[in-house]
């Protein structure tokens, strides 16, 4: 087993913010300690973002974009810089990926092979600054010359959760620096450090003060980011709840805003679809992230006459998974990231007991890991559809076995539900799952597992979110469009 706890942790300013191109000192002593979720013991201390703290980086980049060359440069220029980014996060992928594994519990062969996917993202949107039309001519009723031109929103404000904050961090700031925007980043307070990294390779690569801007804090600089006037649009990865207020927030003042929000997705398994190789998808999937992943598949919908079969098939799958030190190279499944929710976890499996569904595998911590914010694989079946485990998002691994009267109650069920994120529809015919994914109120929608292509543009319907990331459709927030109107036509369209 690797003995990465024994390593320095590799930040080089954990006592400081990354404000206006610096490391900057904090405003007042408080700290944050990140916890080492496999092992319950302190990893690293970091300062924590006090309101001061937040101004100056709001006002570092509110310069950067008024006052710098940075908006108005062309985006190959911009570009440079992200290809530069790109760079950056291969060379540190084992770092980036032990902050994640130690701060989330993921298991480490994932970290690392996740993070080295999100350079590819840098880059992709670098490509974009020769296929997308930045500005394009026109044929004007009643002037000489008209083109539509796209020019940045302006200072963007980006906040993301703990399960996956490079990531989910670089589906904001890839596009909005590529559109010309400037960005206040607030890291989650719980895992930082691949965000640290981030800003450490912003210095490196000489990216011009205040374009970027790391902070860290908890919910008061982060209502101070979304309520300031000098912020133009809110991109945000979290929970609805907090989606909601932020879309209020942002309302009340005509910002602009982006929200990737929660989710309940449905697994809808048809009834000529092999019932082992679905459970053995769908509990696959499910381990990537110990549950924690807004878009798992952890509502299974199947005909009651194969509900059974199914709910011993996805128990002997699911209950079959190693769960252990997410660095030892046999575990398939690590801890939970937080004490917290694995308290949330726990409380929702004895809410489904009471609410009458039945447990088929799991339903408690592990009976051999004393330490560790672990919880066991579970399976419930019989699940009501309307019940507090089929509606809530429990953010951990349990899955739900819904009975359906038939196809088109499966779909009704699917639906059933105030979240619209993510979808799979298991079958061996092609046409029958486009004719069902077409019907099914989600965002993406996979064929026999969980799927997503990211470059495709992803996000949710209904109190999944507001908007799309990733992409050519991930960009467009990041931009505002204008209409040019000349009594002639200019140079570059000569």
């Amino acid at each position: 087993m690797l003995d990465v706890r024994a390593t320095p942790i590799p930040l080089k300013h954990p006592d400081r913010f990354y404000i206006n191109g610096e490391w900057r000192l904090p405003s007042t002593s408080a700290t944050i300690d990140i916890i080492d979720a496999a092992t319950e013991e302190p990893f690293y201390r970091v300062a924590e973002t006090g309101p001061e703290d937040m101004d100056a980086a709001i006002t570092a980049a509110r310069n950067a974009f008024d006052r710098s060359p940075w908006s108005t440069l062309e985006p190959a220029e911009r570009a440079v810089y992200l290809r530069k980014f790109a760079d950056g996060i291969r060379a540190r992928a084992q770092e980036v990926g032990t902050f994640w594994t130690r701060q989330a519990g993921v298991i480490f062969p994932i970290a690392v092979g996740a993070t080295g996917r999100v350079p590819a993202l840098f880059d992709y949107y670098a490509d974009l600054t020769t296929t997308y039309p930045w500005a394009k001519q026109d044929s004007p009723e009643f002037a000489a010359f008209g083109a539509v031109v796209n020019e940045p929103v302006g200072v963007v404000g980006a906040i993301v959760p703990w399960n996956t904050p490079l990531s989910l961090a670089a589906y904001k700031i890839a596009p909005a620096l590529l559109a010309g925007c400037t960005v206040v980043l607030k890291a989650p307070p719980e895992a930082l450090g691949e965000l640290y990294i981030l800003a450490e390779i912003a210095e490196e690569i000489g990216l011009p003060p205040g374009v970027l801007n790391v902070v860290n804090g908890y919910r008061q600089v982060s209502e101070q980011l979304v309520a300031d006037p000098r912020i133009d649009k809110i991109a945000f990865t979290g929970s609805s709840a907090v989606g909601r207020q932020i879309a209020t927030t942002c309302g009340a003042r005509l910002a602009r805003y982006t929200l990737e929000l929660g989710g309940k997705s449905a697994a809808v398994i048809l009834d000529d679809y092999d019932l082992a190789t679905a459970a053995a998808s769908i509990s696959a999937q499910e381990t990537v992230m110990n549950g924690q992943v807004c878009m798992s598949l952890t509502r299974v919908i199947v005909t009651k006459s194969r509900h059974d079969e199914f709910a011993e098939a996805l128990g002997s799958a699911f209950g079959a998974v190693r769960v252990g030190d997410p660095f030892d190279p046999q575990t398939q499944m690590g801890p939970l990231a937080l004490a917290r929710q694995q308290t949330s976890v726990l409380g929702y499996i004895q809410t489904a007991k009471d609410e009458g569904a039945t447990l088929v595998t799991g339903g408690n911590r592990p009976a051999h890991l004393d330490r560790g914010w672990f919880v066991e694989p579970t399976v419930f079946s019989n699940v009501d559809n309307s019940s507090t485990i089929a509606q809530e998002e429990l953010f951990g691994p349990v899955l739900s076995v819904i009975p359906a009267e038939n196809e088109e109650h499966a779909i009704e069920l699917a639906n059933d539900t105030r979240y619209g994120l993510n979808a799979a529809v298991f079958t061996n015919d092609v046409d029958r799952a486009y004719q069902v994914a077409r019907r099914l109120r989600s965002g993406t929608v996979g064929h026999n597992g969980f799927k997503t292509d990211t470059r495709m543009g992803y996000g949710g319907f209904k109190q999944s979110g507001v908007g799309r990331e990733g992409g050519l459709q991930g960009l467009l927030p990041y931009l505002e469009t204008k209409t040019v109107l000349l009594d002639g036509t200019p140079t570059p369209f000569q």
